[in-house]
């Protein structure tokens, strides 16, 4: 079993009333999955299209909830613990 932490942007991002509430559905699917069975679970459902990002999101991942949706974590894996950064409308500058 996996530990999901949201960072407080991420949880703010979620809870604003501008993520589509399909998005949202698609999020916890992605939460299930990432429980479940951790980075490699998401890297074999090609849907999510999970990849690694560079610049100045090195040492982060990507997964993708739908067409304009992402969204973006990091691994700890001493600890088995995935941390969502945002979830974000294909925005990935640093704010």
């Amino acid at each position: 079993m996996w530990t999901i932490l949201e960072t407080r942007q991420a949880d703010k991002e979620l809870s604003s009333g501008r993520v589509p509430v399909e998005t949202l559905k698609r999020y916890e699917k992605w939460k299930d999955i990432a429980m479940l069975s951790g980075p490699q679970g998401l890297r074999l459902i090609r849907g999510f299209r999970d990849e690694a990002l560079s610049g100045d999101w090195k040492g982060h991942r990507s997964s993708r909830l739908n067409e304009q949706w992402r969204v973006i974590y990091s691994v700890k894996a001493d600890v088995m613990v995935v941390q969502v950064v945002r979830v974000t409308a294909h925005d990935y500058r640093n704010r």
